[in-house]
């Protein structure tokens, strides 16, 4: 940045000709000494090594520097005048020196040479410090200057340089709350609202160069840290716990309610829900201490709450059902600030809500050799410690004034609601203890009896299994484990049946009891047969008639995820209904071997593929369904049109008339 620097040096011919009345050229020509050239331009930080000029010394006169010269700036050599140093424009913008002319000790002549040093950007700016930390407070509002000017600017020593800032983001989001005055102004401002709890402190970079554009050469940088430490304000009202969120600054207070008995005063705090009555500062960086007092609803003085820790307590009994909302205040120690909540009490009558206990007989167990004092261990899970509890439904604040004691045993007692052996334990047996539980406030009782079982060692748990490595897994993870294991087993049986019914059908259609019957032609391989939809319609149910002996079931069409039929052999015998239009049956004697089965064919109509079956067996007693095979589209009653058996009196029975119908490519047997 020398460029003004150079403007000034050609202006300084007309002054030093009104100095010395005339050009210097023109002076020297007038002195014995003369120099062809006075003046000299030189950019700052450049050696010079050779004589800056020559100076004409006439015989008997010598030249020398007068006292005016700096000494370190200029030296003679002879009849030449050299430059001694390096020139810095920011020291010295300007050189001069003064050249005697003597002849002997008697100046007769002095000349002047003058060298104009140049700027050059030679010098980085450089800030007072590298890391800057400064407090500034979350309630400091927005455009407000945090750190000024002349705390963060730079200096440069090239006094020409016009220094350009930059502010850079360390802490991610952070230029987004601050930023700077001017490109050249580096004073820091405030751009959004502060969150203590969002930002506690963010980190800037401050950026400085010496030159507008970056690429310009020569251009320097200089760089310091800024740290801003984000100081909690008390903003925030106290929160009633629990509360939901919205902003952070603002809290949705919770509600408490509670449920006490009428005719009793509780001696200890109430139990509320969902919780005892709490709040705190909502600047927990703060953390005011809270005070607690009741401001509206305590009618007649009927609750009292602890200035310190919100417990809330009866002062006296309640005579009769009634409803109490409480307006409770907490305030912050300094008395800045406070939030108000509700807590809502009702007394109801203990009467038709007795003390009992959550079972009547319980289990436990404990190691043969225990020591007095041993708990004992609930005998479904023995990890666990056996836990005898007796409960008002309803009335939480009842439960805590419940005490037991063991009523036929001095081997036992209570501490609380855990059992404990009261001597050791040097038989194997099992004990039954009972229980009596009392409430203090009602004194109301109840009795339970507990098992107790002294063993060897600890019964292993019912409800979990233990790993090689220790981990124990509950029953509800074992039931799901065989519930998948069971799922994928089932898949796969499916998909067995599926192939081995698409693959081998046409042999288990054989062993069925189907009839050997040519395929048609051009159809060899029947996993290839047309595929169409079955349609089957079920027998209708008739009431069954009174036999004298057992008779043969009716064979029925399986269902449809069936891959097989069932040979008409292996049904069981049961009683079946006769009906009147029934194909005939074979009468083959008494021996349960004698049944046998006629199968009757009957080839369709040309155009027609199939044939009917019908199975019979020893006193079936009812019809028995006709099943067309192989028939695409034949309805029902072009099937009992086809001249089979009982076709006849199918005709007359409409019920008859229904039976199952199967695609082409069906080879199961339905009957």
């Amino acid at each position: 940045m020398g460029a003004p620097a150079l403007l000034w040096p050609p202006l300084l011919l007309p002054l030093l000709t009104v100095l010395f009345g005339q050009p210097p050229g023109t002076l020297a020509q007038t002195q014995v000494c003369t120099m062809n050239e006075t003046i000299f331009r030189i950019e700052e930080n450049t050696v010079v090594s050779q004589p800056l000029v020559n100076i004409f010394v006439p015989d008997g006169l010598h030249v020398t520097l007068g006292p005016s010269s700096p000494p370190y700036a200029f030296k003679i050599e002879g009849k030449e005048l050299f430059l001694n140093m390096t020139p810095d424009y920011e020291e010295n913008s300007l050189l001069q020196a003064d050249v005697e002319c003597r002849r002997g000790d008697t100046v007769v002549a002095q000349l002047k040479v003058f060298v104009a040093v140049l700027d050059v950007n030679d010098n980085e700016p450089k800030f007072s410090f590298a890391i800057k930390e400064y407090k500034v407070s979350e309630d400091t509002r927005v455009n407000t200057t945090i750190i000024p000017e002349s705390q963060l600017k730079a200096t440069d020593a090239d006094k020409n340089d016009i220094l350009v800032y930059t502010l850079q983001e360390v802490t991610p989001n952070a230029s987004k709350f601050f930023s700077l005055e001017s490109v050249n102004y580096p004073a820091l401002k405030l751009d959004k609202t502060l969150d203590f709890y969002k930002n506690q402190n963010m980190t800037l970079r401050l950026l400085a160069r010496d030159t507008w554009e970056e690429n310009v050469k020569p251009s320097h940088t200089a760089t310091a840290t800024l740290v801003l430490n984000v100081l909690p304000a008390d903003l925030r009202t106290p929160w009633f716990l629990p509360c939901s969120f919205t902003d952070g600054y603002i809290c949705i207070q919770a509600q408490y309610s509670a449920v006490v008995p009428t005719g009793h005063k509780l001696p200890s705090p109430l139990i509320l829900n969902p919780g005892p009555i709490y709040a705190v500062d909502g600047d927990q960086a703060i953390n005011q201490p809270i005070i607690y007092s009741i401001i509206a609803g305590n009618t007649d003085g009927t609750f009292i709450i602890n200035a310190y820790d919100g417990n809330l307590t009866m002062a006296k009994s309640i005579p009769s059902p009634m409803r109490f909302t409480l307006l409770i205040r907490a305030d912050q120690a300094d008395m800045a600030r406070y939030s108000v909540t509700q807590a809502i009490v009702e007394a109801r009558s203990v009467t038709g809500n007795p003390l009992q206990f959550s079972q009547s007989l319980y289990y436990g167990t404990v190691v043969l050799g225990s020591d007095a004092g041993t708990a004992v261990k609930d005998k479904t899970f023995p990890s666990e410690i056996l836990r005898i509890q007796a409960q008002y439904p309803g009335f939480p604040d009842l439960n805590s004034a419940v005490t037991y004691r063991v009523t036929n045993s001095s081997e036992f007692t209570m501490n609380k609601d855990i059992m404990l052996t009261a001597v050791p334990m040097e038989e194997a047996r099992t004990i039954r203890v009972e229980v009596e539980a009392s409430n203090t406030v009602t004194k109301d009782t109840a009795t339970a009896v507990v098992e107790i079982q002294v063993s060897e060692r600890e019964p292993p748990s019912t409800g979990a299994v233990e790993s090689g490595d220790g981990q124990r897994f509950s029953t509800v993870d074992m039931a799901v484990l065989g519930g998948v294991l069971g799922a994928l087993l089932l898949l796969a049986l499916i998909c067995l049946v599926i192939l081995i019914h698409k693959h081998y059908r046409h042999r288990f259609a054989c062993c069925s009891g189907k009839a050997s019957e040519p395929q048609p032609s051009g159809y060899d391989n029947l996993t290839f047969l047309p595929d169409h939809k079955a349609r089957w319609s079920p027998t209708p149910n008739r009431k069954p008639e009174l036999s004298p002996e057992p008779a043969q079931p009716p064979l029925r069409p399986p269902s449809p995820m069936s891959s097989s039929p069932t040979p008409p052999s292996s049904m069981p015998p049961s009683p079946q209904p006769k009906a009147s239009g029934s194909p005939k049956t074979v009468q083959a004697g008494d021996s349960p071997s004698a049944v046998r089965s006629i199968l009757t064919k009957e080839r369709r109509p040309e155009g027609e593929g199939g044939y009917k079956a019908v199975w019979f067996g020893k006193d079936i007693g009812a019809e028995a369904d006709v099943v067309v095979l192989n028939e695409p589209t034949a309805d029902v009653d072009s099937a009992s049109a086809s001249g089979s058996e009982g076709s006849d009196d199918d005709d007359d029975d409409p019920d008859q008339k229904k039976s199952l119908r199967l695609g082409a490519d069906a080879d199961n047997t339905y009957i």
